[in-house]
């Protein structure tokens, strides 16, 4: 009997580090193989997919399956890889998806995404999607994106994915040419990803000089906050003024805007700085109001703005060019509850160890796209010079419910906890820190009696580390 027991309790402590690798480690423990699966459209250089493949392997993914396929057949080709993950029977440490496609041709790369997390075999651990495209006319060679990560990954093993991807955002928009538009990545990973070999003895690559954004110039933050009919605004608007203040930001507050005072009051705030005469070296936008079923904020008149016009309005900045643009939105994105995914078995051991093994469905994604040789059609798009230097912040995944109660949000409650116990981190980092303790929440909702769980989404394009303290 003794023996039953220990064994048990062995394979749960197992089936524990396996499922939550941050419950001990404060990072992802990489435990299991790390896979890899790359898709390229009919056409694709081959230069390209060799300078693909020897990435993959840089970042420690040995042997990854190539297909080529035509983009109909990209989520069957995606459904067969999570498919095959799933009769494994093994734990993963990291899955892999990279793309290679035409400019514009992929219409719904989040379908791909949600296809990746339902793999039961990844459920709690780093899944990866990298899309790359490519324009008629571009060169054969791979750009700077494939070589600056392949190379820092060779050269700085102990840097976690999240610095490598910042270093070559930089690289990629010096390029000498002008024409490569920044990439972007979206998040919801809940710790640091470490994919080198920490313990390798390399010279360390040293970073570019201007590594890290410059704040010296002025700070300047507007916060946008409806409070009629949200119980526990004011708290936030009260925890998130004081963090702006003690940060060294000039804050401007406005409450209870209708929608188009939501555009007017951005555009007033962007005029008012280009108007300046001395430097501005960062600016923070936070965006608080109740969300549409399709993510848009809603004022007090009930009209619908989207919050990517917002952004935009503000990335027109002269003044704000090559400088950090922070933008905070706590709005539900939709009206989906999400009940988290969790193993079903051992949830004795769990309670045990008083640690919830349910993890947020949409969390432990990292997304980058990326321009894969660098030549640009001349359109405005996401990630282009405009476009540069944004991180924004959505307190819920796409479709799903961000939380309040008359205490405040979790998101701005959190966020405010975390920034005042470490104002001095990188600001990337400290963000997935308050996902990883948001993530741990368990949420009861006004309209349900189960458990709900809360997961952030990042989306950078930032070029250098961002770190706030004044």
């Amino acid at each position: 009997m003794a023996f039953l027991v220990a064994g048990t309790l062995r394979v749960a402590a197992q089936m524990a580090d396996t499922w939550d690798s941050l419950a001990r480690m404060g990072r992802y423990n990489m435990l299991g193989p790390k896979v890899a699966l790359m898709l390229s459209s009919p056409g694709v250089p081959a230069t390209t997919v060799t300078a693909l493949e020897g990435l993959l392997q840089a970042l420690g993914f040995e042997r990854p399956e190539q297909r080529e396929a035509s983009l109909q057949d990209f989520l069957e080709e995606v459904a067969r890889f999570r498919e095959q993950l799933d009769t494994l029977g093994s734990p993963i440490g990291c899955a892999l998806v990279a793309l290679v496609i035409p400019r514009g041709q992929l219409r719904r790369p989040q379908r791909l995404a949600q296809e990746l997390s339902h793999c039961g075999a990844l459920q709690g651990r780093p899944k990866l999607l990298l899309l790359l495209t490519s324009a008629p006319g571009a060169t054969a060679e791979p750009g700077t994106f494939l070589q600056g990560l392949a190379e820092l990954s060779g050269c700085c093993p102990h840097w976690s994915l999240m610095r490598l991807l910042t270093e070559v955002f930089h690289r990629v928009t010096e390029d000498p040419t002008g024409t490569i538009p920044c990439p972007v990545l979206r998040s919801s990973l809940r710790g640091a990803l470490y994919l080198g070999d920490m313990q390798a003895k390399r010279p360390e690559l040293v970073s570019s000089p201007g590594a890290q954004y410059d704040l010296s110039g002025a700070r300047v933050a507007l916060l946008l906050a409806v409070l009629q009919g949200r119980p526990g605004a004011q708290c936030d608007m009260a925890v998130l003024e004081d963090l702006c203040q003690t940060l060294g930001f000039e804050t401007t507050v406005r409450t209870d805007p209708t929608a188009q005072a939501f555009q007017e009051e951005v555009t007033q705030f962007r005029e008012q700085l280009d108007a300046r005469t001395g430097p501005v070296s960062c600016a923070l936008v936070a965006l608080m109001a109740h969300g549409g079923r399709q993510g848009q904020l809603l004022g007090t008149d009930g009209q619908e703005v989207h919050p990517e016009a917002l952004v935009l309005e503000l990335s027109r900045c002269g003044v704000l060019q090559g400088c950090p643009k922070i933008f905070l939105l706590q709005a539900c994105r939709g009206g989906h509850r999400d009940s988290g995914m969790g193993p079903a078995a051992f949830s004795w051991f769990w309670s045990w160890l008083r640690a919830p093994p349910m993890v947020p469905s949409h969390a432990d994604l990292l997304q980058v796209y990326a321009d894969v040789q660098g030549s640009s059609s001349g359109v405005p798009r996401p990630g282009s010079a405009d476009h540069a230097d944004i991180l924004t912040v959505y307190a819920a995944a796409e479709g799903c419910v961000a939380y309040r109660d008359e205490k405040g949000s979790d998101f701005i409650q959190t966020l405010v906890e975390v920034l005042r116990a470490d104002s001095g981190g990188d600001l990337l980092e400290l963000m997935t820190e308050v996902n990883r303790r948001m993530c741990e929440l368990a949420v009861l909702g006004p309209d349900c009696d189960q458990p709900r769980k809360e997961c952030l989404e990042l989306r950078s394009s930032l070029r250098r580390r961002l770190c706030l303290r004044a």
